[in-house]
């Protein structure tokens, strides 16, 4: 599971690289033993040259000494750290590698804010990293990168399309389960009561709409026939 800091490191990163007019992927895998890459971002370059980043993002001390894999394998490479841990850890960062710290907005600066806040916080380019050549072949890296895309997509996909792609009998066993935690002592707090509740009342609107116009029906009908008795 990822802590919310690490999250919030995420989205921030995520919406840097777009403002920069990079695309960005969280998570892709690499093959052999290049390991896994947090966030991955490619650009194409005015002159037509393909640039690649790696991002590591670290939150404690502990998971920047851990024995994860840290796949480096970009043109250039940062580490993506809170300010506070990059303060403890600066002296250890390699010469080759960059630092973006992160900073939450506090109050002030949101209040201050003339244009939608979308990050949690912001990130500032602590040290800047050194060029390399990939180490990987660019097509593969490709190929590994769209695959993430992929699956972001397909997860987009899911959330866009809610519950509608559940079959009935998947929501009822559901709502099952959901009964199996009925609190008797607060009924009103229950999902499973709140559901059958406001399912008879949509029921007994619907009827009664139809009653209504069924009336209306009969009064226009009887409006006809007393006009044509009299004719």
């Amino acid at each position: 599971m990822k802590t919310k800091l690490t999250l919030d490191l995420e989205k921030t990163l995520y919406e840097t690289c777009q403002e920069t007019g990079s695309i960005a992927v969280e998570e892709v895998t690499m093959p052999d033993d290049h390991g896994i890459v947090d966030t991955l971002s490619y650009q194409r370059l005015p002159n037509g040259q393909d640039e690649w980043r790696c991002y590591e993002l670290k939150v404690t001390k502990n998971d920047f000494h851990s024995n994860a894999k840290l796949s480096f394998i970009g043109n250039y490479n940062y580490f993506v750290l809170p300010l506070s841990l990059y303060q403890e850890i600066k002296a250890e960062i390699p010469a080759e590698i960059g630092v973006m710290s992160y900073q939450k907005y506090d109050k002030m600066q949101l209040e201050a804010a003339t244009e939608p806040v979308l990050t949690p916080g912001y990130l500032t380019v602590e040290k800047k990293p050194r060029y390399q050549e990939l180490q990987l072949d660019s097509g593969e890296l490709m190929r590994n990168f769209l695959y993430s895309l992929a699956r972001e997509v397909r997860k987009a996909k899911r959330v866009d399309t809610g519950i509608s792609q559940y079959s009935t009998d998947r929501l009822f066993s559901e709502l099952k389960k959901r009964h199996q935690h009925y609190d008797i002592y607060d009924p009103e707090n229950n999902f499973y009561e709140r559901f059958i509740k406001e399912t008879q009342t949509n029921a007994v609107t619907a009827l009664q709409e139809e009653v209504d116009a069924l009336n209306l029906e009969v009064a226009r009908l009887q409006h006809q026939l007393l006009e044509a008795s009299h004719q």
